[in-house]
């Protein structure tokens, strides 16, 4: 329930350890319909007024009185849910602006950028079961693969959040993922940055409905037994003037020196993590979503910018901290303060960190020294495999250890192997596209892509459009070419992803002990570009996991297998079914022949650019 801002939130909010102040500060409706009370934190402002349609936006008529802590309150009787609002706000140098809510819970459609009065209490959620479950659901030692979307070009959908939620949620679960990733749903005025140039850090985008639809569309994805993943960008905001920027006439949320506050990269404002109120307000923010929302975790994004005053810096464009480093301290005591409230308020919930910079212990607890997330993008491993496969595969020889040289880290951290939505833009073209040689050769390297990414040891993440093998790099302004899977080849990826999703959750071995338990049989044949790996652990019977980089069949290819018995393949991505030519293997009884450190052995054909998966027969 929302209350008035009071001693407390004051207390909190300068201590910076304020969770809910979106109980306390914005828009807050009363419950018995007798208007709405509006709290804001400008505390260098001459003077604050509420305005809209209410009282004629005239500033005269919604003057907010200081309460202390730089707070402004007003109660303005004739504001009610669903009217607009902003804040107009004179500085101390004499200055008048107008400004959205920091704190609005709902906002204009863009281009359009006032904020929207929103009662958060209306929407009856149906997913009591799936919260009550979601920490044995989303555990490190439960098989996670997540299905990454930009809601606004998945599929064209004039009902927005609502017309999605009847499509999308069923198409996710049907492929195994069990759980989905939203790029930011946080207001955004330009449409182009996808969300990461947020405006509204407590308003979900206008541009596909209110917030009860969007809380509808995350109730109908618990219902279908997904997850959801939201993606938040604590690491900069929009310096677009009607939001944070400048808002009392200071600095407030940001840095004045541009050597700290102006982000290098994209021009954004890097928020101020040292003053308390900003470290609440982000924080808040956070909460706020997995609370109000039922999101199951939160992606956050460009954590390396956060951690580092120098990060995409040269000499004398930064400023050293207090002990002359370049760490952010502030950044990095929010983040820890970030993942200890998210995991004790929010039990079960995933904090996964877009961290580039190999900052030891990422996903080390808070109390060891670590940052304290759940998981931490590998993006070694994506920009690794994705070179090694771009090679034509006449040269991988040369390349051969780029796909082995994971195994030195793999154990750091808890991963996820991300092939993202950054992986398929601006010029990089789709996953298919990357992959050299014909058609076929594309698509049979794709296929084995894939099935490297499910064997390897880490959580799985794959961007829309890459589980059909979809041909032109994604594009925000148009939706999917959902027209490909009338074709056997591209309709065979969709099969591939599935089966591959069934294997991970089925197989104890491939799901419960993925930030481990990779035992390598053949790492050297450079020379014929394969590989070959067991994943043990789970209390489940060994998997084995074989690989042929190379177009050229392999016969006779004899390795050691960790247990004797009968070995079923049963996923080969060169199967017809996945639109493979059929090369295939079956049943093999292993031989008493040493091979590879292993007292039994078998010989098998390796497929064409190919991935299988062999399990021993009735385990």
């Amino acid at each position: 329930m929302s209350h008035r801002f009071g001693e407390t939130d004051r207390w909190l909010l300068a201590e910076g350890t304020h969770a809910e102040l979106y109980r306390a500060l914005g828009a807050q409706p009363s419950a018995d319909g007798l208007g709405t009370t509006f709290g804001v934190w400008a505390p260098n402002a001459a003077s604050v007024a509420v305005i809209g349609g209410f009282n004629g936006w005239d500033a005269g008529n919604g003057h907010m009185q200081h309460v202390g802590g730089g707070v402004w309150t007003a109660t303005i009787a004739a504001a009610h849910p669903g009217e607009v609002y902003r804040y107009c706000i004179t500085a101390q140098d004499g200055r008048t602006f107008e400004k959205s809510d920091p704190f609005a819970l709902s906002a204009e459609e863009p281009p359009a950028t006032a904020s929207v009065i929103w009662h958060p209490g209306a929407y009856a959620w149906t997913d009591v079961e799936w919260v009550a479950r979601r920490a044995q659901r989303q555990g490190l030692e439960q098989a996670i693969s997540v299905y990454e979307v930009h809601l606004g070009s998945w599929r064209y959908e004039p009902d927005g959040y609502r017309g999605i939620a009847e499509q999308l949620p069923r198409y996710v679960a049907d492929a195994g993922f069990s759980h989905v990733e939203l790029l930011p749903i946080m207001e955004h005025p330009f449409y182009g940055s996808w969300g990461y140039q947020t405006s509204g850090y407590f308003a979900p985008t206008a541009r596909y409905g209110s917030p009860d639809d969007l809380m509808y569309l995350i109730d109908c994805f618990h219902q279908q037994g997904v997850g959801v993943i939201l993606d938040w960008v604590p690491s900069h905001f929009v310096g677009d003037s009607s939001f944070l920027a400048d808002f009392d006439g200071t600095h407030l949320y940001d840095h004045a020196d541009p050597r700290l506050g102006v982000h290098p990269d994209w021009g954004s404002l890097i928020f101020n993590y040292d003053r308390p109120e900003v470290a609440a307000f982000l924080l808040s923010s956070a909460c706020y979503w997995l609370d109000v929302f039922h999101a199951d975790g939160l992606r956050v994004d460009a954590v390396s910018s956060m951690l580092f005053r120098d990060y995409s810096r040269t000499d004398g464009e930064w400023i050293p901290n207090k002990y002359g480093g370049r760490e952010n301290l502030g950044a990095i005591e929010f983040l820890r303060l970030l993942n200890e409230v998210a995991h004790e308020r929010f039990p079960g919930t995933i904090m996964c960190a877009e961290e580039s910079a190999a900052w030891p212990g990422v996903t080390k607890p808070v109390s060891e020294g670590g940052l304290g997330f759940d998981l931490k993008w590998d993006l070694g491993w994506m920009h690794d495999t994705l070179e090694y496969l771009a090679h034509d595969p006449i040269y991988r020889r040369y390349h051969h250890h780029d796909l082995t040289f994971r195994s030195i880290y793999a154990e750091s951290e808890h991963f996820i192997l991300p092939l993202s939505h950054d992986e398929v833009v601006h010029g990089k073209g789709s996953l298919l596209a990357k992959m050299p040689g014909d058609e076929w050769q594309k698509r049979a390297n794709l296929r084995m892509l894939l099935a490297y990414q499910w064997a390897t040891p880490g959580k799985k993440l794959l961007f829309m459009g890459g589980e059909f093998g979809a041909h032109r790099e994604w594009d925000h302004e148009s939706e999917l070419d959902w027209g490909l899977l009338a074709s056997a080849d591209h309709s065979g990826f969709l099969s591939l992803v599935t089966d591959l999703n069934f294997w991970y959750r089925s197989e104890p071995a491939l799901g419960a002990d993925d930030a481990a338990g990779m035992e390598w049989i053949i790492a050297d044949d450079s020379q014929n570009s394969a590989y070959v790996f067991v994943r043990h652990g789970g209390g489940g019977s060994p998997t084995l996991h074989v690989f042929n980089a190379t177009p050229v069949p392999r016969y006779d290819y004899r390795f050691g297998v960790p247990l004797p018995g009968v070995w079923h393949e049963v996923l080969n991505t060169d199967a017809p079914v996945y639109g493979g030519s059929g090369v295939v293997n079956g049943l093999r009884e292993s031989e008493p022949i040493p091979s590879h450190g292993k007292e039994h052995s078998i010989a098998v054909t390796l497929a064409p650019l190919s991935g299988a998966m062999w399990t021993l027969h009735g385990s």
